[in-house]
C-alpha cells in the first residue's frame, strides 16, 4: 500500500497543478481580452473621427502587443511544468511497481489443460460480469469465446440484478415478492429481510404525510409475524405518527427518513438472497484478484532472494507456494478435504489424518486399516503406528 500512496501524492500534484494552471489561464486570459476590447474601442473611435493615431495611442498598442506576447509565453512555460509533473507520475509508477510480474509463475503452468483453464477463466469472468449486472458484456463475451452457458447458471443472477435495480429505483415491490415466495428458507437463514422491505415500505408511506395515515396503519399489519423478534423497531415506527401531521423531518424520528436505509437493504437483500441460492456475495474472481494484490508483492520478494542467493531449484512453480501468505480474516476459506479411501467429506467427527509418510486420509479410514496393531498407507508401503498420525486443520 506504500507504493500506492506514493503514486497517489504524485498524481495529487500533478491535479493540483492542472486546476491551478486552469486558475490562472482563464484569469490571465480575461485579463487580456478586456485590455484588448477596450483599445479596441479606442482605436475604432479614433477611426470614426478621421484623425492620425496620436504617439500615446501607439504606445499603448506597441504595450498591448508585447502584453500579449508576455501572456502567451509565460502560460506556454507554466503548461511546460506540468508536463514534467505528469513525467514524474510515470517514473513513480516505474519506481514503486514491478511492470514485469510474468516470472512470478512459469509458463509451464499454463501448457497442461490449456483448453480446460481458459474455460475456467473464461467462466470465472462470466460469472463475476453476471454477478455484477453487467450481462449484455457477459452474453458478448460468451458468444466471442464461444462459451455455452446454462439457462439454469445464469437465472439466478438475472433475477437478483433484476430485483437490485427495482430497489435502486425504489421499488420494494419485486424484492417484497421474492422475499415472501422463499419465507421459510429465509427464515431458516435467521433472515430479517422480509421484516426490513416491510419496515422500509411503512416508512415510504409516512414520507407522505398525513395523507397517508390511514394506508400506513392498514399496511401495518403486515408487521403481526414479526412482533416478537422486532419489537422495539414497530413500536418506533408507530410512535411517529404522533408526529406525521407536524413533519417527520423536524421529528425525533427524522432518521427514518435517511436514504442509507435503501442503501442498507441492497446490501442486505444481496447477502441473504446470495445465501439462499448457495452463490457467493463477491464473486470469486474478485476474491482471486483481490487475494493475488495482497500475496503478489511477497512472491516477488522470494523471488528476488531465490535469485539472488542462486537457488532457483527450491520453488519448482507448481501447485504450491514457498512459504504461507497471511491474507487476512476476510479471506479466510475452510477447505472441503474428501477422503480418498472412503469417498466422503470430512468433518469434526471425523478430520484429515496426516500420516508419517505425507499421505493424508479420514480418521474413520484409519481406524479400518489398522491390522494388528500397525497401519499400511494405502498408497505407499509405509508400515506404521496409527498413534503416530496427525490431525490436519486446513
Amino acid at each position: 500500500m506504500e507504493q500506492c500512496a506514493c503514486v497517489e501524492r504524485e498524481l495529487d500534484k500533478v491535479l493540483q497543478k492542472f486546476l491551478t494552471y486552469g486558475q490562472h489561464c482563464e484569469q490571465s486570459l480575461g485579463e487580456l481580452l478586456h485590455y484588448v476590447g477596450q483599445l479596441r474601442a479606442e482605436l475604432a473611435g479614433a477611426g470614426l473621427q478621421g484623425t492620425p493615431l496620436s504617439a500615446t495611442l501607439s504606445l499603448v498598442m506597441s504595450q498591448c502587443c508585447r502584453k500579449i506576447k508576455d501572456t502567451v509565453q509565460k502560460l506556454a512555460s507554466d503548461h511546460k511544468d506540468i508536463h514534467s509533473s505528469v513525467s514524474r507520475v510515470g517514473k513513480a509508477i516505474d519506481r514503486n511497481f514491478d511492470s514485469e510480474i510474468c516470472g512470478i509463475v512459469s509458463d509451464s503452468v499454463w501448457d497442461a489443460r490449456e483448453q480446460q483453464q481458459q474455460q475456467i477463466l473464461q467462466m470465472a469472468i462470466v460469472e463475476h460480469l453476471y454477478q455484477q449486472g453487467m450481462l449484455s458484456v457477459a452474453e458478448e463475451l460468451c458468444q466471442e469465446s464461444m462459451l455455452n452457458v446454462d439457462l439454469d447458471f445464469k437465472q439466478p443472477f438475472l433475477e437478483l440484478n433484476r430485483i437490485l435495480e427495482a430497489l435502486h429505483e425504489q421499488d420494494l415491490a419485486p424484492a417484497l415478492e421474492w422475499a415472501v415466495s422463499h419465507r421459510q428458507r429465509l427464515l431458516e437463514l435467521n433472515s430479517s429481510l422480509e421484516f426490513k422491505l416491510h419496515r422500509l415500505h411503512f416508512i415510504h408511506l409516512l414520507a407522505g404525510g398525513p395523507e397517508k395515515q390511514l394506508e400506513a396503519l392498514s399496511y401495518a399489519r403486515h408487521f403481526q409475524p414479526f412482533a416478537r423478534l422486532h419489537q422495539r423497531e414497530i413500536q418506533v415506527m408507530m410512535g411517529s405518527l404522533v408526529y406525521l401531521r407536524l413533519g417527520l423531518e423536524k421529528s425525533p424520528y427524522c432518521h427514518l427518513l435517511d436514504n442509507s436505509h435503501w442503501a442498507e437493504i441492497c446490501e442486505t437483500f444481496t447477502r441473504d438472497a446470495c445465501s439462499l441460492l448457495g452463490l457467493s456475495v463477491e464473486s470469486p474472481l474478485s476474491v482471486s484478484f483481490a487475494s493475488g494484490c495482497v500475496a503478489l508483492p511477497v512472491l516477488m520478494n522470494i523471488k528476488a532472494v531465490i535469485e539472488q542467493r542462486q537457488c532457483t531449484g527450491v520453488w519448482s512453480h507448481k501447485d504450491e507456494l514457498p512459504i504461507e501468505i497471511e491474507l487476512g480474516m476476510k479471506c479466510w476459506y475452510h477447505s472441503v478435504f474428501a477422503c480418498p479411501i472412503l469417498r466422503q467429506q470430512t468433518s469434526d467427527s471425523n478430520p484429515p489424518i496426516k500420516l508419517i509418510c505425507g499421505h493424508v486420509i479420514s480418521r474413520d479410514a484409519l481406524n479400518k486399516l489398522i491390522n494388528g496393531g500397525k497401519l499400511k498407507c494405502p498408497y505407499c508401503p509405509m508400515e506404521q503406528n496409527p498413534a503416530d498420525g496427525k490431525r490436519i486443520i486446513f
